[in-house]
């Protein structure tokens, strides 16, 4: 069964997500910001990694560079609705720093559940 992390502060989207991807016949555990995400993709051992970039304690731009340091052939995607900025240039560092895949919010479910199957048929 494909595993997946999810990464993101707000709580309704990682419920969401959760329930979108359980619902598909994924695995999945949730962190609310990257230090926790990095903490709980030690031992959860994700096939995939969902990563918000705007977040407290660790924002999704430092987790992927610790990610891909640690875990490099997991692929990432990172997902993001702006901050003061617009979502295009945190997306845009985000694949910079190995991001296979971005995504803005909101999110298109669909979208997104194939974009972890076409990273998936990838591996």
């Amino acid at each position: 069964m494909t595993r997946i992390l999810l990464i993101d502060d707000d709580f309704q989207i990682r419920l969401m997500l959760r329930m979108t991807f359980e619902e598909a016949g994924y695995e999945v555990e949730d962190a609310p910001n990257g230090k926790e995400g990095i903490t709980r993709c030690a031992t959860f051992q994700p096939d995939v990694i969902i990563t918000d970039i705007i977040m407290p304690e660790m924002d999704g731009t430092e987790a992927i560079m610790k990610l891909r340091r640690d875990h490099p052939d997991v692929p990432i995607i990172a997902i993001s609705g702006g901050g003061r900025n617009a979502p295009e240039g945190y997306l845009f560092v985000a694949r910079q720093l190995g991001a296979a895949k971005t995504f803005f919010k909101p999110i298109d479910r669909s979208m997104l559940l194939e974009a972890v199957s076409e990273l998936m048929n990838q591996s």
